[in-house]
């Protein structure tokens, strides 16, 4: 499943450069995770980046968009066939 960013987020900033898949962007008030890109990090990493260096853990796993693992890597490579990779 996706993840999603609560309203606990205090704006730091060290979320979005540490998403692989550019899903994480400035909302009109706290950053927000665009559940189209986000795979946790699967393809990528072991665990999700944006959750291992949020100081305020504030981002859980968004239950109005549940995926398997076998549905975030088939994500995870349509991203990057988008990307030409």
């Amino acid at each position: 499943m996706a993840l999603m960013i609560t309203d606990e987020c205090i704006n730091c900033d060290v979320c979005e450069p540490e998403c692989p898949n550019d899903a994480i962007s400035m909302g009109p008030e706290i950053y927000v995770i665009d559940p189209k890109k986000c795979t946790e990090c699967v393809g990528h990493f072991d665990e999700p980046q944006c959750i291992q260096v949020c100081p305020v853990e504030c981002i859980p796993r968004d239950p109005e968009h549940l995926e398997t693992p076998d549905g975030l890597m088939a994500k995870y490579h349509a991203l990057q066939a988008a990307k030409g990779a």
